[in-house]
């Protein structure tokens, strides 16, 4: 079972990285793109600079989970270990819970936030919903929360395995 799970885990990496990968990319050929149409044909398109924005909350979002499952997303560990001097098992314990709820916290309210948003467009993009602009903060945080049970009851992924 811990073989499946950390396997399953792996794959959904995987996936977090390509989605984050991606995004840098099309990001990075958007915005020159409406660089272009602006400066040198003097017609600026209006879809470049919110498509580069969603994008790069997509990136962000994905990219904040991969990074958390690696251990190399920003901690500040700091505190835990001097509230816990010498008890590394609870500092981890109390630190893996504040991101699990964290992660419960972006499944709850950015679920109701996508519901909430659903039928609304973007002015620059009518035919994408606001609401599934939203979709990236309660997915990562399922996403989070799953690597957060990964954590505590398989330990974390070697550095050589999650890199794959």
């Amino acid at each position: 079972m811990p073989l499946a799970f950390r396997k399953a885990m792996d794959a959904l990496y995987l996936a977090c990285v390509l989605v984050a990968g991606s995004c840098f990319v099309l990001i990075s050929l958007i915005i020159p793109w409406g660089v272009y149409t602006r400066y040198v044909l003097n017609s600026a398109s209006s879809w470049p600079e919110p498509t580069a924005i969603l994008l790069a909350i997509v990136l962000t979002f994905f990219g904040a989970a991969a990074c958390y499952r690696t251990g190399t997303h920003m901690r500040v560990t700091f505190v835990a270990d001097i509230i816990f001097f010498g008890n590394r098992r609870a500092a981890e314990l109390v630190s893996e819970s504040l991101v699990a709820l964290v992660g419960f916290f972006m499944v709850i309210w950015g679920s109701g936030l996508c519901q909430t948003t659903w039928h609304q467009t973007i002015a620059e993009i009518p035919s994408l919903s606001v609401g599934v602009t939203y979709l990236p903060i309660p997915i990562s945080g399922v996403i989070t929360v799953l690597f957060v049970l990964e954590r505590l009851i398989i330990g974390p992924p070697a550095r050589d395995e999650a890199a794959h």
